[in-house]
């Protein structure tokens, strides 16, 4: 099996998570990092046993020997750095958001087809063992209809204006950093609603610290979703079906425990591993480097298009907008 050399772009802490989760992956080895700080670079580089530190993303880009790039800048940054690398014939997994809003997206998507070249968005719940259970149990039909979806994502967070979550220069707030979540698993699970409705909480940094969205679907049901940085919810996720009820346990998006109750009859299961969970977003995106393959069939640019589409008419039912 060959063996895939991978770089990362944005050494920060979703960096180091994944690059942990790489370890046990097999035939798959981070090769080069890039950071704007050399002295960063290096840091990464040996707590990883990484051949290459580089102190610009486009050296990063221009390695012959780097076969895939996993892009973790912050979001604002996603369309620029992907961009870079596609142009370069690198395969890119770019963290979500993939990008800031669809327009990005789009020119994402046409770069990747101009090269002929992989391109994922790395929304990692989409490929763990718990959501695949979920998706699947509910397509079998044996829960009937989903009368109602409800998922929450919410943590307090530190009040920094200079930081990610507050910066709105660095594309911040809560939707499209874990209000996402939430909005995925109702469009994975249910599809795409026929209406949308949302209030949200703009702070003094001009970034959404709270919100609440509706999903309203022809067949009556609802999605009910919400996401904040001001306070700890449960992050969990429920879903009321005709037959039963599917329960993912906190926090729902990575979690290794869901309950279902079906016809009376209650089931825990199980699904641990010993990783965060990159693992398999890693695995399944090599898969498709291997074979030869430009789009992902889990999470495809068709997809990636409905996210970003339905979080861009989100922004905007709640007066949101970035520069």
């Amino acid at each position: 099996m060959k063996m895939i050399r991978w770089g990362i772009i944005g050494l920060g802490k979703i960096a180091n998570s994944f690059a942990t989760d790489m370890q046990q992956v097999d035939n798959s080895i981070i090769y080069a990092v890039a950071s704007r700080s050399q002295e960063k670079a290096n840091d990464f580089g040996a707590k990883y046993n990484v051949a290459k530190c580089y102190d610009s993303y486009e050296k990063l880009a221009q390695d012959p020997q780097v076969d895939a790039i996993y892009i973790a800048t912050p979001h604002v940054r996603h369309a620029q750095d992907a961009l870079l690398c596609l142009t370069h014939n690198k395969a890119v997994l770019c963290e979500k958001p993939f990008a800031m809003n669809l327009q990005e997206v789009d020119s994402m998507i046409a770069k990747a087809k101009e090269h002929n070249v992989l391109l994922m968005e790395a929304l990692w719940t989409r490929f763990m063992p718990h959501f695949k259970f979920v998706k699947e149990e509910l397509e079998s039909g044996r829960y009937g209809r989903v009368k109602s979806l409800h998922a929450d994502f919410s943590f307090k967070a530190p009040v920094n204006p200079d930081g990610r979550l507050y910066n709105k220069l660095l594309g911040g707030g809560s939707l499209l950093d874990i209000g996402i979540y939430p909005v995925f698993c109702a469009l994975a699970l249910l599809g795409k609603p026929e209406s949308i409705t949302a209030k949200g909480k703009i702070g003094k940094t001009q970034i959404d610290e709270e919100i609440e969205i509706t999903f309203n679907y022809k067949t009556d049901t609802r999605a009910f979703l919400s996401s904040s940085i001001l306070k700890n919810t449960p992050t969990t996720a429920t879903l009321v079906c005709d037959n039963g009820i599917v329960f993912l346990h906190s926090r729902f998006h990575q979690t290794d425990k869901v309950t279902t109750l079906l016809n009376g009859i209650k089931v825990e299961h199980d699904f641990s591993y010993n990783a965060k969970g990159y693992t398999f977003e890693i695995m399944h995106f090599a898969d498709l480097l291997r074979a030869g393959k430009t789009e992902s069939p889990l999470m495809s640019f068709e997809f990636s298009r409905m996210l970003i589409q339905t979080l861009d008419e989100i922004r905007d039912l709640i007066g949101l907008h970035y520069a």
